[in-house]
């Protein structure tokens, strides 16, 4: 159970504590499918990245951007991630593998982990790889 309040003056506060749990949620996912966890939230003039992970098996580097919804009443929340976010997600990518990769040219991809945390029940978490092109 996710208790939030709806359409109150603590609403800011609440959606930032959602987005949170969201992305706990999100990297304990992505933990058990087999990727390691190298920066929570990386940010830079271009934007901000929800989590950056790599992927032993293929040495591929995984930024992923969370989102999470208490319903997906009008829309799914990985229908948030929209032209313009995916043009800042690959600007804040490459700002990341200018500054931290030794080797320019690595792997990526982009993700999107989708979390509908409902009143009932455990939330549902669907992990999208590949949700766009890395170009």
């Amino acid at each position: 159970m996710w208790p939030f309040r709806r359409h109150s003056k603590d609403a800011p506060r609440d959606t930032a504590r959602l987005g949170r749990r969201g992305e706990t949620l999100a990297r304990k996912h992505l933990r058990k499918a087999g990727l390691k966890i190298l920066a929570r939230n990386y940010a830079c003039a271009h934007g901000e990245i929800d989590l950056v992970a790599f992927r032993p098996r293929d040495e591929m580097v995984v930024f992923v951007e969370v989102k999470t919804r208490t319903s997906d009443r009008y829309t799914e929340p990985y229908g948030a991630v929209d032209a313009a976010k995916q043009r800042k997600l690959r600007k804040t990518a490459a700002h990341y593998l200018a500054a931290k990769a030794r080797d320019r040219d690595v792997s990526h991809r982009f993700d999107v982990v989708s979390i509908t945390a409902g009143p009932d029940g455990p939330p549902r978490v669907e992990h999208i790889e590949s949700a766009f092109d890395a170009s």
